[in-house]
Formats: C-alpha cells, structure tokens, sequence
C-alpha cells in the first residue's frame, strides 16, 4: 500500500518557501543590510533595530523592500553613495546618499565572456577586458595593485593590469593536480584577496595561492562547491554547498563547520563598516539571512 503525505503550510505564501538570497551589501555607515533576491527584490535591514536588547521579530523584517529586477539580484555593491544591484545583463544605482562620487570605477563580469569597466561619474563604460572563453562568475579588485582578478566558466582565473586593460596572468586551477576535482568541473565560482594571497575555488577545491610565486599553497578538503569566500584575521570563511559556515585555517585545516538556517549558501559578508554593528551575515536557499555577532553561533536571523 502507498501512502501520500502533502505537506501544507498555510500561513507561508509560496515565493518564500522557493525564495534564495543570492548577494548581499553593507551600506557605507555600516548601520544597514540590503539584500538580494531570485525574485528581483533587495530588502533594507536596519541592524541597528535589530541587534538592539529590545529587538522584537518586527525588527528583523526589512525597513523597505523594493523590485529592482525582472529577474534574480545576481550581485550588490555599496559604494560611498550609491548600492549598485546586478541583474540579467543590467546594472541599476539607488542613492544611499545624495552626494555623487568622484572618480569611481565599477568592475562588472558576464555572460559576454567579457569584464566591463564603468566610469560612476558619467555611467559611461570606458574599458573592456577580453581573454575569458566562457562567461565570467566573479571580479575583485588589489586596488594597490592596480589589479582586476576575475573567474570564470572556462576554469581560469585572469589577473589583469587594470591601468592597460592586459591579461598579465591566467591561471587554468583545474590542469593543478591537487586542486582539480573533475566530478564537479572546472569552473571558477569565486575569487577573493589579500595583500598577496589569493582564495579560489568552484569546480576544483578551494585553494590559497601565493600571486607573487602563482602557486597554491594551501588546499581546503571541503565537500561540494563553494560559492564564496573571506579573509577574516587568520581565517579563512566560507560558503557553500552545505547548510554551515566553514572556518579553515591559512595551512589548510578545516577548524569548524557553524551550522546556519538554509540548506545550501550562496553568500557570505562581513560588516567592517561599523565597529558597533560588526556582524557576519549568510544567505542561501531560503528567505532567512543569518546573523552571527559571535562567529562561533548564529545569533538570529533576518527574514524577507
């Protein structure tokens, strides 16, 4: 005999329990959150609300909430006036401030295989970076370096002179022994630095790599595909396939797995605009995002 069960949630509308939080931004004073969704939708948080002793679960639903896009909120930006959201093939600015900055240049990669670079001031695109032979997943930035770094589908991470517009590096992760895992493939899901390290990983493993040397130095046993990645003191944060925020050691060593509300992750951002609301936030598969005032445990969770 065959038994049919149907779960039933009557007082959760449908888009929240299909809703995934895909980026995440701090506005500049440090005292807010703006979150994106695979719905088009960025929701404002107010930290200061919620990380107050008399907080009530009022103050842990967005101040706003907004349609900025047809589709998903692929990617967040805050600079010193505007929150800069990414969708499918258009960028959209909304004023923090009122006040323009002044010679600001906005890195954006795509499904053109390209890395497009905007001029804030006139909105113009003044750069295009081309070696990329499939469409690119993440940028960053070695402002001192004068660097742009970018990964893609093609399973290469590009460094590219940022001052000539020219590939000075490529380097192909997957043809790297200890760092290929075929069974997941080759490409690149994100790629963050600092000083003179550089963390990637997607389809091969999370690795360190040394930029001066072009060397991985260190490689993270972790199961699945991590989706995005933090220097943090002498750790090093992770997220990704998994319901749980891994804390890795430079040599390597996986020190902790935190376990977070949704079952996979996408995004992970540390607020180091505010001494006062300094808190790590995650997001995934859900319409919780994770807050966490001690890296250690969640301490609660804002919701759309």
């Amino acid at each position: 005999m065959h038994h049919v069960v149907t779960l039933s949630y009557p007082d959760v509308p449908a888009q929240l329990l299909h809703m995934s939080v895909f980026s995440q931004s701090f506005s500049p004073c440090g005292r807010f959150l703006a979150a994106g969704n695979n719905y088009g939708e960025i929701a404002v948080f107010s930290l200061s609300a919620a990380l107050s002793p008399d907080s009530t679960a009022l103050n842990q639903k967005p101040v706003l909430t907004f349609t900025a896009h047809e589709g998903p909120v692929f990617s967040l930006l805050s600079t010193d006036c505007h929150l800069l959201s990414a969708g499918n093939g258009e960028i959209s600015a909304w004023s923090w401030i009122v006040f323009l900055c002044q010679d600001n240049s906005l890195v954006v990669g795509g499904g053109d295989n390209n890395i497009h670079v905007m001029d804030l001031e006139n909105g113009v695109f003044k750069t295009v970076l081309q070696g990329h032979s499939d469409y690119v997943h993440c940028v960053t930035v070695r402002e001192r370096e004068a660097e742009i770094l970018s990964g893609g589908e093609d399973g290469a991470v590009r460094v590219w002179d940022s001052r000539t517009g020219q590939c000075v590096h490529c380097i192909e992760v997957y043809k790297y022994e200890v760092c290929a895992r075929p069974q997941y493939g080759k490409w690149i899901s994100c790629v963050t630095t600092d000083s003179d390290w550089m963390l990637c990983g997607g389809g091969p493993s999370l690795s360190l790599w040394h930029l001066r040397s072009l060397s991985p130095t260190s490689i993270f046993n972790l199961s699945g595909c991590q989706r995005q990645a933090a220097f943090h003191q002498d750790l090093i944060l992770t997220v990704g396939e998994g319901a749980f925020v891994s804390h890795c050691l430079l040599g390597g060593e996986v020190k902790a797995q935190i376990p977070c509300t949704p079952q996979s992750l996408n995004t992970l951002q540390l607020n180091n605009n505010s001494t006062e609301h300094r808190v790590l936030t995650v997001g995934g598969s859900s319409d919780h995002i994770d807050v966490f005032t001690n890296l250690s445990y969640r301490a609660f969770s804002l919701r759309f």
